[in-house]
């Protein structure tokens, strides 16, 4: 199955199963997980990149585990909303991943994501840096995974 456009992950996807948000970083990939009901994103772990093989491995045993439907990849755009090395990065873990198991995956627009959240730990919750770095990662993928929660349920309602 190829990527999808967001508008068609309903129909590719059927309630109650969940999406799985994933952050990935050259070091890590935070990972966040909806509800079933496709509301509420929350914050599950963040895998320390290995290779890729491994690194599947976790994320295909966790789309088993949570009944995940669909993946959800944050696609780091740039600021002018161009494409650039980050993006084919992403893109290739996707085609990476759609080469090992046959699920639906869509891109969301990250921009800011993590800056956002360690604005957020800093200010709201004046975190230490140790504290950020240990949490920040599947904090984006929460914010990556519920801005595309929101998009789906303000075009349903």
């Amino acid at each position: 199955m190829p990527t999808i456009k967001p508008e068609a992950l309903r129909s590719a996807v059927s309630i109650p199963q969940r999406l799985l948000g994933l952050d990935l970083g050259s070091k890590t990939i935070g990972l966040a997980l909806s509800d079933t009901t496709w509301a509420i994103a929350t914050p599950l772990e963040t895998i320390r990149r290995k290779k890729f093989t491994i690194d599947a491995e976790r994320l295909f045993a966790l789309v088993e585990e949570h009944k995940v439907g669909a993946l959800v990849l944050g696609l780091p755009l740039n600021m002018d909303g161009s494409e650039g090395p980050r993006c084919q990065s992403t893109r290739a873990f996707a085609q990476n991943v759609l080469g090992q198991q046959d699920i639906p995956i869509v891109f969301q627009d990250e921009r800011l994501s993590t800056a956002a959240v360690q604005r957020m730990l800093v200010d709201e919750m004046d975190s230490t840096r140790k504290t950020r770095a240990l949490v920040v990662d599947k904090l984006a993928a929460a914010y990556i995974l519920q801005g595309l929660l929101d998009r789906l349920n303000l075009q349903q309602g």
